[in-house]
């Protein structure tokens, strides 16, 4: 039952220093709302015109390959550390081992592709 009071704790925490800053926002934030100001606004272009325009797949694959190694990175770093640990023995070699793998399969499906050309 302790660990469940700790973990209230944190969460009533996390919850009051969330309200604290959004109160404090509204406290100290200049508000002076002006017809321009509340106009819709998406990613710098003005909303005039047809709501349908064409955009470019490329940026798309090239956040999915970031998201995709950044994600390696995550896990090997952690693993990384502990690695040198003796009771991790061959089975955590292994995984990892197959988790690099599938990122190697990965790279080399996008190189495959042309995705990893920069010109």
């Amino acid at each position: 039952m302790e660990s469940y009071v700790v973990v209230a704790a944190v969460v009533l925490v996390g919850l009051l220093l969330f309200g604290a800053a959004m109160g404090a926002r509204s406290l100290i934030a200049p508000k002076a709302p002006t017809r321009a100001k509340l106009t819709t606004y998406e990613s710098g272009v003005d909303p005039v015109g047809q709501g349908w325009a064409q955009t470019q797949i490329r940026y798309f694959v090239y956040a999915f390959l970031y998201v995709i190694f950044a994600v390696d990175a995550v896990y090997l770093f952690p693993w990384a550390l502990v690695a040198r640990q003796a009771d991790l023995g061959v089975a955590s070699l292994v995984e990892i081992g197959v988790f690099i793998g599938i990122i190697v399969i990965g790279l080399a499906h996008a190189a495959r592709r042309g995705l990893l050309r920069w010109f």
